[in-house]
């Protein structure tokens, strides 16, 4: 691999100054820390983890349009899924200066995400979408070399690595880095504008919300039994949304959205919650998710959050928010993620005599919106860092997920101080060890028991 040689200049200065200058001549960095300065304003970007969402979010990426991009690095534990994925984006993006990452830029691996990152230098990009068990690993050697981060969510699936995550968006800041977090219903804008009005009283008191995912079979949760040809770590990294340890799980990776949707129009995030949930019509699917859940968040005011998830196929289908005030409702999502087709009504039965107000279509897509923020705050050297927010998020999410499996009210604070980290030592691990969930001896894998097994998802 190559590197442009390192000076004292600042890197990001340069970025935030070239439509200024004519030549790279060196200047005195304005940023806390001294960074790279490369020959040109290119930031370069490392994708780590070449799954769907990692290929989609190098797309956004390559498609800002507030100066070049280009990637540079691509790294997989699996050679078939970053061929993929480098096929996916070259096709997508046939601009030969948005993609230059030949073999030996293409790495394989537990190891390969080091590898990526290597190839940029201090104001360059590394994104995230591996399962987010491996997100902590990779935040911390990213922040080690001064790089900044994309990364998708969840950002963690349990107490410990949530309390990690929220120390190194600490130690990010310190070192003045922009991380992106994939919770990009955040830079929807008509959902920003939607919070305005809400705050702003339009629907009066905020008394309650409601969210709804129910869909057929999505992404891996629904996972067969293992090929005998294939590893079990290998097997359960490829089927990684049923296994809690990778994934949190449906309910983590599925759910978190409408969650931190909710949360943010009420400005809050919930102190307790209660679920339940169960397992229908499974056949001989081996992970540990639930067919449904349904939880009662309760807010520090009382006010509530209902939430009912279901990946069930024949069923109704929803996927959509609401907020629900003393004066008015608000549509906070429609269908699916974007466009959200944010509304108010005078009342509570979204009649169109009733509407007050809805945000002009088309909508700007906040995948990519949420790319142009982050790069103009690189270019611009303007603070972004939304770590705690993607963090608190994260853990919100999980102890919902925790109240359904166990079958108990779990809070905020428990979840938080909790020490059940469902993937200890993940950071030591490689492709050739044995996974740290193992099946039982008729190859299915322990699966929650709420009111029975209480104090933990599984035993």
């Amino acid at each position: 691999m190559t590197h442009s040689t390192n000076s004292p200049t600042s890197r990001r200065h340069f970025l935030k100054n070239s439509s200024c200058v004519a030549a790279a001549s060196a200047i005195a960095s304005t940023a806390i820390h001294p960074v790279h300065a490369a020959e040109n304003n290119t930031v370069r970007v490392a994708l780590i983890g070449c799954g769907g969402r990692g290929t989609g979010a190098t797309k956004n990426a390559l498609s800002v349009e507030n100066g070049p991009l280009q990637l540079v690095a691509m790294a997989d534990v699996f050679d078939d899924r970053l061929q993929n994925s480098f096929k996916s984006i070259s096709e997508a993006l046939p601009e030969q200066e948005k993609i230059n990452v030949p073999p030996e830029r293409q790495f394989i691996g537990f190891n390969a995400y080091r590898h990526a990152i290597d190839c940029l230098s201090p104001g360059d990009v590394a994104i995230f979408a591996t399962p987010p068990a491996f997100r902590w690993v990779h935040f911390t050697y990213a922040i080690e070399k001064g790089i900044n981060v994309f990364m998708e969510k969840p950002i963690a699936v349990d107490g410990p690595t949530s309390r990690r995550m929220m120390a190194l968006g600490k130690q990010a800041h310190e070192k003045n880095l922009k991380v992106g977090v994939g919770l990009m219903c955040r830079h929807c804008d008509a959902r920003r504008e939607l919070f305005d009005r809400i705050q702003a009283g339009e629907i009066g008191d905020l008394i309650a919300l409601r969210a709804y995912r129910m869909a057929g079979l999505t992404g891996s949760a629904a996972v067969p039994p293992r090929p005998e040809e294939i590893a079990e770590l290998h097997y359960q990294i490829r089927q990684f949304h049923g296994f809690l340890w990778l994934s949190g799980g449906a309910f983590s990776d599925f759910l978190i959205h409408n969650i931190d949707e909710c949360c943010w129009m009420k400005d809050a995030w919930p102190v307790r919650a209660k679920g339940s949930g169960g397992r229908h019509y499974r056949g001989n699917d081996i992970d540990q998710n639930f067919d449904v859940y349904s939880v009662e968040f309760t807010y520090p005011d009382g006010t509530k959050l209902f939430l009912d998830g279901r990946t069930m196929p024949g069923c109704h289908g929803e996927f959509a928010s609401y907020a629900h005030g003393s004066k008015g409702s608000a549509v906070i999502s429609t269908a699916a993620h974007t466009p959200s087709k944010c509304r108010i009504y005078r009342g509570y039965n979204s009649k169109r005599k009733d509407l007050a107000w809805a945000f002009p279509q088309p909508e700007p897509n906040p995948y990519q919106l949420e790319w142009d923020r982050l790069i103009a705050a690189i270019r611009e050297d303007t603070p972004h860092n939304e770590v705690q927010r993607g963090a608190e998020a994260s853990l919100v999410t999980a102890m919902g997920r925790f109240a359904c499996h166990t079958g108990q009210i779990v809070t905020y604070d428990d979840m938080l101080e909790s020490d059940q980290e469902l993937a200890p030592g993940v950071d030591k691990l490689t492709l050739d060890a044995p996974s740290p969930l193992r099946a039982n001896p008729d190859g299915l894998y322990p699966v929650p028991n709420p009111g029975i097994i209480t104090n933990s998802e599984y035993a």
